[in-house]
């Protein structure tokens, strides 16, 4: 028996499959044109303008924050600075006083007078240190205190806000 000729078969790139979704379109239908009630609106306004208006504010607060956070900062800095300066003025005191403490035991010749020496030094030295001790603490404090200041009153302007 013959086949029949049949009609060439055109090749694609996607792979035959037994079940093809046939091609579906959406119908398009008319929709209808409806107004917006005024009062519908006028709600809607309003909640973007108060959503644009608090925006604002929280802009205005996140910006204030920032920067009473760098005045702080920068603030703790230059007090942790000249903190450590006076750390450094105190410790180079003190290494001078050992050195001259001991060029002046290296000239004593008699134990009387290693004696009167070491005894005038400890004095010189306890003395020393509790001024050094005095002006790191009131030197601490006026830091701790200028650093907390911008939060204070960053703090006393957003309740003031607020209230």
């Amino acid at each position: 028996m013959a086949e029949a000729p049949t009609a060439s078969k055109v090749k694609t790139n996607k792979p035959a499959s037994a079940f093809e979704m046939p091609k579906f379109e959406m119908p398009k239908f008319d929709i209808p044109k409806v107004e917006m009630p005024a009062a519908f609106r006028e709600f809607a306004e309003r909640g973007v303008a108060q959503a644009k208006d608090t925006y604002e504010k929280m802009k205005a607060a996140a910006e204030e924050a920032t920067d009473v956070i760098e005045t702080t900062y920068s603030t703790a800095t230059k007090g942790a600075s000249d903190y450590g300066l006076k750390v450094i003025e105190a410790a180079r005191a003190n290494t001078n006083a050992a050195f001259d403490f001991a060029g002046e035991l290296i000239t004593a010749k008699t134990l009387s007078e290693v004696v009167e020496l070491s005894s005038a030094h400890a004095r010189k030295q306890f003395e020393a240190l509790t001024q050094q001790g005095k002006e790191l603490g009131a030197l601490a404090q006026k830091v701790a205190t200028d650093a907390a200041e911008p939060i204070k009153s960053g703090m006393s302007k957003a309740f003031n806000k607020v209230a």
